[in-house]
């Protein structure tokens, strides 16, 4: 099952694809600057009775000239039956494609992390036909950003950093660090940042510390009349910024919209209603699924 949080590990990747080499440079495994990106399908299912799906799938074309894929899984917990799959993943593509590919895992959780990285060997012991290493991000080796000017040198990271040690000690103080760092983008950026870190929090302490983050940015306008002012244009500014977003979701999950869908959500004043068909838009594959009407309780 596709979760928000889930969704929001691999997304982030789609809004700065240079993220996964920024990181790895600081780790010690540089990786050359992407030159240019493109969003490829990530449908890898064959003629056959069988569908796979890579969460994020990128063709990085680098400085350094080289060209090849990266395949992005946000992984949450083991699974065993998920390593023959990547094996199946990085074949595929590499056959389909003609291209290296690259796995890139992301985990919140560091045990996960850690078997994540494997390796994974395929065949017999006496001889190992197929060895799989991905690269993994996740809290043992994803930076701590704690101080805002390092995190308003590099948002996508900083946002990354922040659910990737969402359950750490740390988190209060990283999320005000890029709260702070937020406030230095353009209204529709960092409404898309809010949202991805919400979404990628998901439940619990570190949730509500960034919810009331987000809160206290109206908390200096006291008077009832700025209030209401502040409230209207707020909503104006964040549903622009959530259509936006939805718009990249729905793109990524390669979702067809007709020109009456599209005019529906760029129209749509309503932040609520929104965040329902973002939320939907996570798992849903067609428009009709996004746009269904709720079922009366009555």
């Amino acid at each position: 099952m596709v979760t928000s949080s889930h969704e929001a590990m691999h997304r982030i990747f789609q809004e700065d694809a240079g993220i996964f080499a920024r990181t790895f440079d600081r780790l010690g495994l540089p990786l050359a600057e992407p030159v240019a990106v493109s969003l490829l399908s990530p449908d890898a299912t064959e003629l056959m009775p069988v569908e796979r799906r890579i969460d994020t799938l990128l063709q990085i074309d680098s400085a350094d000239g080289e060209s090849y894929l990266l395949a992005i899984e946000s992984q949450r917990r083991k699974d065993a039956g998920k390593c023959a799959t990547w094996a199946y993943y990085l074949s595929y593509l590499h056959t389909k494609y003609g291209k290296p590919a690259v796995l890139l895992v992301t985990c919140q959780d560091e045990r996960t992390a850690r078997w994540a990285e494997g390796p994974f060997h395929y065949g017999i012991p006496q001889w190992r036909s197929m060895t799989v290493r991905p690269l993994v991000l996740g809290p043992h080796n994803v930076p701590v950003i704690t101080d805002p000017d390092d995190a308003v040198r590099d948002i996508p990271l900083a946002v990354f950093s922040a659910i990737t040690h969402g359950h750490s000690r740390d988190a209060d103080t990283m999320l005000k660090a890029l709260s702070s760092a937020l406030r230095t983008l353009d209204d529709d950026t960092a409404t898309i940042f809010r949202e991805l870190t919400e979404l990628g929090l998901g439940t619990g302490p570190a949730a509500q510390i960034w919810k009331d983050l987000m809160a206290i940015d109206t908390s200096f306008f006291r008077s009832e009349s700025a209030q209401r002012v502040i409230a209207e244009s707020e909503a104006k500014g964040l549903a622009k910024g959530l259509a936006k977003g939805l718009f990249l979701l729905i793109e990524s999950r390669r979702i067809t919209l007709d020109d009456a869908s599209r005019t529906r959500i760029s129209e749509s004043r309503d932040p609520e209603l929104l965040r329902e068909w973002f939320r939907r838009a996570l798992t849903a594959t067609t428009a009709e699924e996004i746009f269904a009407e709720q079922p009366s309780n009555g």
